[in-house]
């Protein structure tokens, strides 16, 4: 499994956590179901959870409410069939599974296998919104598609995206220009990803009440980047969102 360095902030330290499953508690849960929005790393974030769910023997299952890429893995489904599913997982401990779309891509299932999958007592991780490849994105109206039996959403965001225009940067910038009050030209701060990340507008938007809101601040390499990740955290703690993880390739401590 490729490395990521998890990192969160208790007062004025950095720490080190050695799984998303076990600092987010889905290591303890028997079938959580994990949806992750936003933008700057979803499929990074839901691939490693994967492989921390097969490293624990529990056979886990992904999908997706929208879109994601379409690979050639042998452990993607292309079709909604049980059987088949069973199958894969006996043999990898994953399965990804959806149906095929145009560019590419991969849609959701119908509704009706969806609530099979749901069924069948399994962790289940969720690309739960699209971003077209950008480091943040504010949602439409119609977005994220979150389900009701969602233990947890991930919203991710991703640091590259700070010191860059709106412009260059989001996804959905419009929408981003008025949520922001800054026109596209306009920089990415970090008071901006706090702002997105907090709002109900933004990585908020359709969580359900019960469930585990966690922010994921990603690609927070080098000490300009962390510097940016810290001052998010520390805007987050004062909106009363402590449920805050720096990650990436190699994430250096500067304390």
């Amino acid at each position: 499994m490729k490395r990521m360095d998890i990192r969160y902030k208790k007062g004025k330290e950095w720490h080190r956590a050695g799984s998303l499953l076990e600092i987010t508690g889905a290591a303890y849960m028997d079938a959580p179901v994990i949806s992750v929005v936003g933008a700057g790393g979803k499929t990074t974030t839901i691939w490693r959870m994967a492989e921390e769910f097969v490293m624990r023997n529990k056979p886990v299952i992904v999908t997706t409410t929208t879109h994601m890429k379409k690979e050639t893995f042998p452990w993607f489904l292309w079709e909604p069939s049980i059987c088949k599913m069973e199958r894969i997982l006996e043999a990898y401990k994953k399965v990804c599974v959806g149906v095929p779309a145009e560019n590419g891509k991969i849609q959701s299932v119908p509704k009706e296998f969806l609530g099979e999958i749901l069924k069948l007592g399994r962790p289940v991780l969720i690309e739960a919104d699209g971003a077209k490849h950008m480091p943040v994105k504010v949602p439409a109206e119609h977005e994220p598609v979150i389900l009701p039996q969602s233990t947890h959403v991930f919203a991710v965001y991703g640091m590259d995206a700070v010191g860059s225009t709106i412009e260059e940067a989001c996804f959905r910038r419009k929408r981003a220009e008025i949520l922001l009050r800054k026109s596209g030209k306009e920089k990415i701060t970090a008071q901006d990803i706090a702002m997105l990340a907090s709002s109900e507008y933004g990585g908020r938007k359709n969580c359900p009440p019960d469930t585990g809101y966690w922010v994921i601040l990603n690609k927070a390499e080098g000490a300009s980047r962390l510097a940016a990740a810290e001052e998010i955290c520390w805007i987050l703690q004062r909106e009363g969102i402590k449920n805050v993880l720096v990650t990436g390739e190699g994430v250096q401590s500067r304390t």
